[in-house]
């Protein structure tokens, strides 16, 4: 039954069907064409092209080519550039497709599955940025049940990170069967790994220069565990954020550590002396014992030399007797007299007292004129 555009029926007032207004009144414009006399001329174009109706065999034929071409181009699908299409067949992963046009054999006999597989995730752990009322300064809202944690000291600190990750290239299956919340699974085992580590660690090395190994320990504890689940994930990087102690006494441990950095400056201060010290102190040392050691080769030597001298004058002493104390007494008199002040008494001046003016002889030696030395010498006994 043809649509009777009357006034006042269900698409409002006036003569309006449910493809917009109705015919026309005549003279206004042209009439629309009605929706059975359409229905009407495709069905009598069909009949032209299968002769003897819809239910002979080539109509058949023909409906059941058109469906089997739909059905079969039912299978092309499209993976996006941050999407890995996982195939299954029969509900089983049998291959894992790129990005780009692909085909897989029409359902129900395989289906596609499109997870983000190279889209790398980020999950925050101990802090979030939604709008809320206890948010930080810095826009960020703090989770203090996330982020405190006991250290292995027994310190409490306030440890915010965060974790990047993304499906394997191989793990896509696995991301999409062996795990039901990857985002719940992920931020759990890092917030275990964390807890974990920091529990073996104490706290100032947490504060100050330990920040990199944690950092690799927590990942590649995540990373062990997950692989574990079979989960198919790959954890990417672990930043570690705010370290801090809670804000309760955060003021009292920042007067601790400065006293502790005043100590340590000190024991610098105290150590730098001591390294300037303590080498010049074993320098001295070492050239006193030099020092003590040639004197010791010198007198060993000198000894030795006098020892082998006094040998040397005892054999011929033993072979002239006489000859060698005469020499002994003449050049020790020589070394004694040479080394003393000199006055010569001449007995025969009875005037003067039998006393001679110093003649200094070894002055009148140095002179070159041969007949004073004599001379000089002369007078001498």
């Amino acid at each position: 039954m043809a649509w009777k555009n009357q006034g006042g029926g269900p698409w409002g007032s006036g003569p309006k069907g449910p493809w917009g207004s109705g015919p026309q009144p005549t003279g206004s414009g042209p009439r629309p064409p009605d929706l059975e006399d359409l229905l009407r001329r495709a069905q009598d174009r069909m009949q032209q092209f299968l002769p003897g109706g819809y239910f002979s065999g080539l109509g058949v034929a023909l409906a059941l080519l058109v469906v089997l071409a739909i059905w079969g181009m039912s299978g092309f699908f499209r993976v996006q550039p941050d999407e890995l299409g996982v195939v299954l067949r029969f509900g089983k992963a049998v291959r894992t497709v790129g990005p780009g046009l692909s085909y897989h054999l029409p359902y129900p006999i395989e289906a596609v599955l499109l997870p983000k597989a190279l889209r790398v995730s980020t999950l925050n752990i101990g802090f979030s940025s939604d709008d809320t009322p206890r948010r930080s300064r810095d826009g960020r809202r703090d989770v203090p049940e996330e982020s405190l944690m006991l250290t292995g000291d027994e310190n409490i600190v306030d440890v915010q990170f965060t974790v990047l990750w993304r499906i394997k290239p191989k793990g896509a299956a696995d991301f999409l069967f062996n795990i039901q919340n990857p985002e719940g699974t992920v931020k759990a085992v890092a917030e275990s790994a964390m807890r974990e580590v920091v529990g073996r660690s104490d706290i100032q090395p947490i504060l100050t220069n330990d920040r990199d190994k944690i950092q690799q320990a927590v990942l590649e504890l995540m990373q062990k565990t997950l692989d574990g689940y079979g989960s198919g994930i790959q954890i990417q990087q672990l930043q570690m954020g705010q370290v801090n102690p809670p804000a309760d006494v955060i003021q009292s441990f920042n007067d601790v550590q400065n006293a502790k950095t005043e100590l340590e400056s000190a024991q610098n201060q105290a150590q730098t002396y001591a390294n300037q010290v303590v080498p010049q102190a074993r320098g001295s040392a070492a050239q006193i014992v030099q020092g003590a050691e040639g004197y010791k080769q010198q007198a060993i030597a000198e000894a030795k030399g006098q020892s082998a001298r006094f040998l040397k004058v005892y054999e011929e002493y033993k072979k002239a007797p006489d000859v060698t104390r005469e020499r002994l007494y003449l050049e020790t008199m020589e070394r004694i007299l040479g080394n003393s002040d000199k006055l010569v008494y001449d007995g025969g001046a009875a005037g003067q007292g039998g006393v001679v003016p110093y003649l200094p002889l070894s002055e009148l030696s140095r002179r070159p004129q041969t007949g004073q030395s004599q001379q000089g010498t002369g007078g001498a006994r």
